[in-house]
């Protein structure tokens, strides 16, 4: 049965009850209240935690700012994501891109096959930049260039598209090569770089439909902030994968 604003799910209540181990995964939490809880190598990762102007209160202190600095450190050039004058952007988008670059090389030196290796049920490396590439067409491709729908076929939608009543017969039900995927990734990413080339401080300022909320207006300049946040959140996860895959390889190396 599927909730309604009228229907709102019932609030759940935990009490002394062990939760060790629970994964909570694409699930809404917002104004969840913990208290007295023993939270030893818990973990929290969510692309939206800088959404909105609401608090993440840890024992009574705001630790965003605190993380999205962090975060800043840890990839040089993140702070540029939301750059807001055409020169900023094109700035953001090399920084970006050399991030990329280098993400890549560390990714060929490893051991045949990790492209593709999944950690914890998340998408691979290559699974990640067809997502890349569904994303750059949606963002420009779709809201900024008016491509309907202009999807390249090795673009991967995100999990539950098909069930939020999307067409998928634009996207190949093949796994297409490595090299394949390469290809597709720098056309979309030359797309950016061209587009981002020549775009004015006027053309940034134009209206734009949201792809996913046609009632919530987008303008040139909130897609491409979007393109640059997927963008790195992507890159975030790609390392701390890659990072997963290395110490996993690293104990199998060390056992007799």
């Amino acid at each position: 049965m599927t909730s309604t604003p009228e229907d709102p799910p019932a609030v759940k209540s935990f009490r002394d009850a062990n939760l060790r181990g629970a994964r909570f995964r694409s699930c809404e939490l917002s104004e969840a209240s913990m208290r007295g809880v023993i939270v030893a190598g818990m973990e929290v990762d969510s692309p939206w935690l800088f959404d909105g102007d609401e608090p993440f209160l840890v024992n009574g202190i705001d630790v965003l700012p605190y993380v999205g600095a962090e975060l800043d450190k840890r990839f040089p050039g993140r702070g540029q994501r939301h750059a807001d004058t055409p020169d900023g952007l094109r700035d953001a988008w090399a920084v970006l891109q050399r991030a990329w670059a280098a993400t890549a090389e560390r990714v060929a030196a490893m051991p045949p096959g990790t492209v593709d290796v999944s950690v914890d049920e998340e998408w691979s490396f290559a699974q990640t930049l067809r997502h890349l590439v569904m994303a750059t067409d949606v963002w420009l491709g779709r809201s900024i260039l008016g491509r309907d729908p202009g999807y390249h076929p090795i673009g991967l939608p995100y999990d539950g598209y098909a069930e939020d009543g999307n067409d998928t017969s634009y996207f190949t039900t093949e796994k297409p090569t490595y090299d394949e995927v390469l290809a597709a990734r720098a056309d979309r990413v030359g797309m950016v770089t061209d587009y981002l080339a020549q775009v004015t401080p006027e053309e940034l300022r134009i209206q734009r439909a949201n792809p996913w909320a046609p009632q919530y207006p987008e303008t040139t300049l909130s897609c491409l902030h979007t393109i640059l946040d997927e963008e790195w959140e992507h890159l975030r996860y790609a390392e701390r994968d890659l990072d997963a895959i290395t110490r996993a390889d690293t104990s199998a190396g060390e056992r007799p």
